[in-house]
C-alpha cells in the first residue's frame, strides 16, 4: 500500500499527502472516499478535501481502481460557529462595496469560529486579520480587491517610538522599511489564524494601473495579495491568488506558517508578482502550491541593509515540498535582499517548467556581515526547459549602485562589515533537460563560495536554446549550450554528474580552492 500522510486538520478540511513516487502530480489518479461516502478523485501527491463538520472522526480510504491503496484516521478539530457574511450585509454582485460586512464578521467573530464567504462576487478593499478564527472563501466566491488606490489604508514604514529608542516596522518595500499600500488580506500580529477553501482571491490588477510605470511610487508603493506581520501559526489553504499588484504571499518576521495546496497566478509579463516571498520567517512550509506568474514563483528574503544590521533575523527552517512552477524568473530565489541572512532551506520532490532558472540566489557587496546564505539543499527536483539550473551569483547588480566597481570589482576587495557571505549549496538527484547553462557559480574573489555540491545531477542543454545570461553580473556573458561555469568558488564536488549537448568544456574553473569529481 503506498503511504498516506496527514499534514494538516482544522475543523472543516484536511491536506494529506500520498506519497507515490509522484513528485507534484501522482503517478495516477486516485478515487478517494471519506467515510464510504465518494469523495472525487485525486492526481496531486498534496491533495486536500473539504466540507468536512467539525469534531467529527473520518477514515479516508484511496483507491487505485477496486483496490485499497491506502487508508487514514482523522479527527476534525472543533468550531464555536459560523458568521456568514451575508448576513452582516454582504452582496456579493461585484458592484457593491462589501468591505464594511466582511470586516464586521471578522472583527466579530469569536474564538474558534468561521467568518464563511460563500459563492458570489465581493469588491473588497483591504481587509486585516484577527487572531484565533478560520476565514473561509467558499467554492465559488471571489474577493475583488479595489482598482482605485485611493482607498486603500497605508501601512506606514517606519514610526519611531514616544522616547525615540526604537522604531515600529509595518510597511516594506524590496528589503526596506517603505510605507506600503495594505494588502487585500492584512495580518499584523496575529496568531492561530486559518484561511482556506477552494475560493479566488484577485488583485483585479489588469483591470486598475498596477502595473502600469510599476517602478513609481505613487501614494505609497504597491501592496501585496497577502501581508503577514510578525504573526505566527498561520495556515492558507486551497485558495487560488491571482493578478496581485506586486508579490502575492508576503510574510514578513513571522513563524510557524503553511501554506497548502495554494495556487498563485499572474500573466508573464507582470512585473514583480513573486508568488511566495518570506522575509525574516522561520518554520515554514509550502507543500502542494502551484504558481504561475511573472517573476520569481518564490524569492526567500530578509532585508536589505538597514533591516540585516537592525533586527538581524534570518529567514530559516524553509521547507518546500511538492510543488509546481510553471513560468517566471526563479524557480527558488533566494536574495537578492538577504543582509539577515538565507539558511536551512530544503527544494525536495519538485518540478519546475520554463521558469529562467531553477535555484537562483543572489547576493552582492554590501550586503553586510550577517549575509550568510548557507545549508541550501535541492534534493529530488526535475526541470524542463529551464534556462539555467543553478545560479550562485555574488555580483548581483541590483540597487542604484549595482554596476559600481565597488560592487562590481573581480578584484579582491578588503572584508569588512559589507561583506556577505555564501556557505554550502547541494543539488542532489536532479535532472534539467532543455537547459541553455548547465549551472554558473560566481563568488566573490575575496570570499569565495564555501562549497557547491552536485551528486547524481542529469543536465541536457536544448540543441535550440536561446543565448541567456544566466547571471546577472557584468563580467556574465550571454550563451548558450554552455557547462558548469565555477568562479571563485572554495569547494566544488561533482559526483555522477552527466552533462549532454554542451559545446566547450564540461565545466570551466577559475579560482576553485577544490575540484572533487567521481
Amino acid at each position: 500500500m503506498m503511504e498516506l500522510f496527514k499534514l494538516f486538520v482544522s475543523a472543516r478540511s484536511v491536506t494529506v499527502t500520498l506519497a507515490d513516487g509522484g513528485l507534484y502530480s501522482t503517478k495516477k489518479p486516485y478515487r478517494l472516499t471519506l467515510n464510504g461516502e465518494d469523495a472525487g478523485m485525486a492526481d496531486t501527491v498534496v491533495t486536500s478535501l473539504y466540507g468536512l463538520w467539525p469534531d467529527t472522526k473520518y477514515t479516508l480510504r484511496v483507491w487505485d481502481g477496486d483496490k485499497l491503496a491506502a487508508k487514514l484516521s482523522f479527527h476534525t478539530k472543533e468550531e464555536s460557529c459560523t458568521l456568514n457574511v451575508r448576513r452582516f450585509g454582504a452582496v456579493g454582485d461585484g458592484a457593491h462595496d462589501d468591505t464594511a460586512a466582511i470586516q464586521a464578521a471578522i472583527t466579530c467573530c469569536p474564538k474558534q469560529g468561521r467568518v464563511l464567504i460563500p459563492e458570489g462576487l465581493y469588491r473588497v478593499k483591504p481587509l486585516f486579520l484577527k487572531s484565533h478564527i478560520s476565514l473561509e472563501i467558499a467554492r465559488g466566491a471571489t474577493l475583488q480587491l479595489e482598482t482605485d488606490r485611493s482607498l486603500f489604508p497605508i501601512l506606514p514604514g517606519m514610526t519611531r517610538s514616544t522616547d525615540d529608542t526604537e522604531d515600529y516596522n509595518l510597511g516594506s518595500w524590496e528589503g526596506n522599511p517603505l510605507d506600503m499600500f495594505a494588502a487585500l488580506l492584512t495580518g499584523v500580529e496575529v496568531k492561530d489564524v486559518l484561511i482556506y477553501g477552494q475560493g479566488v482571491a484577485d488583485g483585479m490588477a489588469q483591470q486598475s494601473d498596477w502595473w502600469q510605470n510599476h517602478k513609481v511610487k505613487r501614494g505609497a508603493f504597491r501592496g501585496r495579495m497577502l501581508f503577514l506581520c510578525r504573526c505566527r501559526d498561520i495556515t492558507v489553504q486551497g485558495v487560488t491568488f491571482r493578478n496581485s499588484p506586486a508579490w502575492n504571499l508576503h510574510p514578513y518576521f513571522s513563524h510557524d506558517l503553511r501554506f497548502l495546496n495554494v495556487t498563485v497566478q499572474a500573466p508573464a509579463d507582470s512585473p514583480n508578482t513573486d508568488g511566495f516571498d518570506p522575509e525574516s520567517c522561520r518554520d515554514v512550509l509550502a507543500a502542494g502550491v502551484r504558481f504561475s506568474l511573472g517573476d520569481d514563483c518564490i524569492a526567500i528574503k530578509s532585508g536589505k541593509i538597514y533591516m540585516g544590521e537592525t533586527y538581524a533575523t534570518p529567514c530559516e527552517n524553509i521547507d518546500i515540498v511538492h510543488c509546481l512552477m510553471e513560468n517566471g524568473h526563479g524557480g527558488v530565489t533566494v536574495g537578492s535582499e538577504m543582509a539577515g541572512g538565507v539558511k536551512n532551506v530544503r527544494v525536495r520532490e519538485c518540478v519546475m517548467r520554463h521558469t529562467d532558472r531553477g535555484l537562483r540566489i543572489k547576493t552582492r557587496r554590501g550586503r553586510g556581515k550577517n549575509g550568510v546564505i548557507d545549508g541550501i539543499v535541492f534534493d529530488r527536483v526535475e526541470m524542463e526547459q529551464v534556462g539555467a539550473p543553478f545560479v550562485v551569483n555574488s555580483l548581483y547588480f541590483c540597487d542604484p549602485d549595482g554596476h559600481s566597481d565597488y560592487v562590481q570589482s573581480l578584484e579582491p576587495q578588503v572584508v569588512d562589515d559589507r561583506t556577505p557571505t555564501v556557505g554550502h549549496v547541494a543539488f542532489r538527484h536532479v535532472n534539467a533537460t532543455g537547459v541553455a547553462c548547465a549551472g554558473y557559480f560566481l563568488g566573490l574573489p575575496e570570499r569565495p563560495i564555501g562549497k557547491v555540491s552536485m551528486e547524481h545531477v542529469n543536465i541536457a542543454c536544448a540543441p535550440d536554446a536561446r543565448p541567456m545570461q544566466p547571471a546577472m553580473a557584468d563580467c556574465v556573458p550571454r550563451c548558450v549550450r554552455k557547462g558548469v561555469v565555477a568562479r571563485n568558488v572554495a569547494h566544488l564536488l561533482m559526483k555522477d554528474v552527466l552533462i549532454t549537448g554542451y559545446e566547450g568544456e564540461k565545466v570551466e574553473c577559475e579560482r576553485v580552492g577544490c575540484l572533487e569529481e567521481a
